[in-house]
């Protein structure tokens, strides 16, 4: 299983900092949304440059204009776009042209999606590389709201999946019994005191 790292931040200095520091022990770096948003595809290519070994995973989130939204996310330097799962076909499949273009991939994001195993079938028959489940900062906040979910939904997907929900140390090891590809993890690291050795717990717990 590979480890991603979600970096949330809205700064690319910061975003370099906290490669550099997890970059030893993770396979992924994730460039979060609010930071693509706040700085633009050149934060994309700065962490590509920086990390040329590293898939760099653009969180664009796509809605709409797939082809197009993909194309200029790859052309800076991603590896992996996301697109949401609760877009149309078309956008889907648009992302996934641009990603045949490329030699990239497409990953689509499920959040909020009510069915997540159905949806994740259908896009991966459109070619998605694979699905995250996911529950973002909000859904985690609430009340009752538990990883199980999201690691039931990934088994009966039938389908290959990252799991993105507040995986730590703890969980890491239920994700990885899942049969998820990727554990996705983002506040583990990047709210430890020591980036670095974070990353490094996680790397050792996944057996």
């Amino acid at each position: 299983m590979k480890l991603q790292f979600a970096m949330d931040t809205l700064t690319t200095a910061s975003a370099l900092e906290w490669a550099a520091a997890a970059a030893p022990h993770v396979d992924i770096l994730e460039l979060g949304t609010p930071l693509i948003k706040s700085e633009g595809l050149a934060a994309i290519t700065a962490i590509k440059e920086a990390h040329p070994d590293k898939t760099v995973f653009a969180d664009l989130k796509t809605m709409d204009a797939g082809e197009l939204e993909a194309d200029i996310a790859f052309a800076a330097g991603a590896d992996l776009v996301t697109v949401l799962g609760s877009a149309g076909d078309s956008t889907i499949a648009g992302a996934v042209k641009a990603a045949q273009a490329h030699g990239k991939g497409v990953v689509v994001d499920l959040i909020g999606v009510a069915d997540k195993p159905a949806r994740a079938r259908e896009v991966v028959a459109l070619g998605a590389t694979f699905v995250e489940m996911h529950a973002g900062l909000d859904e985690q906040a609430e009340d009752g709201y538990t990883l199980d979910t999201l690691l039931r939904d990934g088994k009966d997907a039938g389908a290959p999946f990252s799991v993105a929900g507040g995986v730590s140390v703890d969980s890491i090891g239920s994700v990885q019994a899942s049969g998820a590809d990727v554990a996705v993890a983002g506040s583990a690291i990047y709210s430890a005191p020591d980036i670095a050795a974070a990353a490094a717990a996680l790397r050792a717990a996944i057996g």
